[in-house]
């Protein structure tokens, strides 16, 4: 049974560039051999993170979990867990938003403001804003 989860969280104070380069790397690896695809949106600015996850009922619930108890994530939220029959995402073990290519216009879309916060809208307007990333390729395969 494939399921797509949807959470937030804020960075902790020691997640910096490299910090964030070390995440996508191990997580490409360990989300591709456990079936896990996915994409992760990072603003540095106001230092949230945002990500989709999608696979298997208990691989995306078990890697859910440690990220919740990760020690680099603070204020974890579920926005969104369904049921799927194929992933939206499945280009990507883990894909990462390009933040510089985000047009503001597509966060006022969904949102009061144009500043990606998560905590501030429906766990459906994230994930649309996910689809519309993907869809006008604002979203990188980490090296």
């Amino acid at each position: 049974m494939l399921v797509r989860l949807l959470y937030a969280s804020r960075a902790a104070d020691s997640v910096h560039a490299e910090t964030l380069a070390t995440i996508l790397k191990v997580s490409k690896e360990h989300n591709l051999a456990a079936g896990v695809t996915g994409v992760l949106c990072h603003c540095a600015t106001s230092k949230i993170f945002m990500q989709v996850l999608e696979g298997g009922r208990s691989q995306v619930s078990a890697l859910y979990n440690r990220i919740s108890q990760d020690p680099r994530h603070k204020d974890v939220v579920l926005l969104s867990y369904e049921e799927i029959g194929e992933r939206s995402f499945s280009g990507w073990s883990m894909g990462q938003v390009s933040m510089s290519r985000l047009n503001p216009s597509l966060l006022l879309k969904y949102s009061e403001s144009a500043v990606l916060d998560p905590y501030a809208v429906s766990g459906t307007a994230s994930l649309a804003l996910f689809n519309e990333l993907v869809a006008t390729a604002s979203v990188a395969s980490p090296g």
